[in-house]
């Protein structure tokens, strides 16, 4: 059962990947110069969450819980490989959802557009 939290992290982000790809919403929606910005801003996200997180265990408000389903590898003390993978997955979502919504908002506005 060890891994399993990180598995049901791992599978929607791979989907997450297989969604961008396919619509072109955020990595592959670019030149390679943007798309290394956009990879830049993914990271500046990461580190954004993770020192949010090392400030939490800073200050006792977060502590790694035991659980058989999580790997058991922590970067630091108390904080789990795990949390690396889920701050990794919620900025690239974050990602994803603009990129949605940059591709939906000129539609609706054409579209609004052509109503008045």
């Amino acid at each position: 059962m060890a891994g399993l939290y990180l598995a049901a992290l791992l599978v929607p982000s791979g989907c997450m990947v297989l969604l961008d790809r396919r619509f072109r919403l955020v990595l592959w929606s670019t030149p390679r110069s943007s798309a290394r910005a956009l990879v830049l801003t993914l990271g500046i996200g990461i580190v954004f969450f993770l020192l949010w997180d090392l400030a939490a265990i800073a200050s006792g408000h977060y502590r790694t819980g035991q659980s058989p389903a999580m790997t058991g590898i922590e970067l630091l003390p108390d904080l789990p490989l795990e949390e690396l993978v889920f701050v990794s997955f919620l900025a690239y979502t974050t990602l994803v959802l603009r990129g949605l919504l940059a591709r939906a908002m000129p539609r609706r506005r054409e579209r609004r557009r052509r109503a008045a």
